[in-house]
């Protein structure tokens, strides 16, 4: 099992009370599986993606990547978990405008402080499985809004992840191109055995996953097999 949730709550502070974003939530994404979490605005999506990805700490209940329970590390040892276990997607690209496509992957190298000539050969290697092995050399403004998002998930999967959390891919995007960025996660999700988790408003596209969780008021109030 790559990711766990246990029985995890989180509340935020409300005026003299607390404000509770997640209610003993549960959620277990096998390896190379895609679960896809839907659920209106303020349902505690987002909430659920951040407690996954380590940059906030639940009140109470665990949150276990790859086997490591992460309530029993400090504040170092989560950010090397984020930056060796866990890729994240966030919704917009945030690509640097003045480095390519392929520089874009090295970075996450560097500061990973991996070898810089292997580095660029897995980078080339990300770009293909993404489909854009022949824009390697092109930089940001060169590139479409389905191709930039293309590089963001590529970025992710540089530091080879067992983890893979994604927030709204298709957002900025027509529907056809939202689909072939569902069919592109789906496809890299079995292909490099990541537990993957997409956030998404886009119920069509969450028919993608192989399962879809609903989120409500804090609560995992229902789970459908796509």
């Amino acid at each position: 099992m790559s990711l766990v949730l246990d029985a995890v709550t989180l509340t935020y502070p409300d005026g003299d009370g607390r404000l509770t974003a997640l209610d003993a939530v549960s959620l277990t994404v096998p390896a190379g599986s895609l679960t896809a979490v839907v659920g209106p605005s303020g349902s505690g999506k987002s909430s659920l993606l951040a407690v996954a990805a380590t940059l906030v700490t639940p009140d109470h209940g665990r949150v276990v990547v790859d086997g490591t329970d992460t309530g029993e590390l400090d504040a170092a040892g989560r950010a090397a978990l984020r930056r060796e276990r866990i890729g994240i997607v966030f919704q917009q690209p945030n690509l640097l405008p003045s480095l390519t496509a392929a520089e874009q992957l090295q970075v996450m190298a560097h500061v990973s402080g991996r070898p810089a000539k292997s580095a660029r050969g897995r980078a080339l290697e990300l770009l293909d499985a993404v489909g854009l092995a022949d824009l390697a050399g092109r930089r940001p403004h060169q590139l479409s809004g389905g191709q930039r998002q293309r590089v963001n998930i590529a970025r992710a999967l540089m530091n080879e992840p067992a983890v893979l959390l994604v927030d709204e891919p298709t957002s900025a995007l027509d529907h056809e191109r939202g689909a072939a960025v569902m069919e592109l996660l789906a496809g890299l999700t079995v292909g490099r055995g990541t537990a993957t988790v997409l956030v998404t408003h886009d119920r069509g596209h969450a028919a993608r996953a192989e399962r879809v969780v609903e989120v409500m008021d804090g609560h995992l109030t229902a789970t459908a097999h796509a």
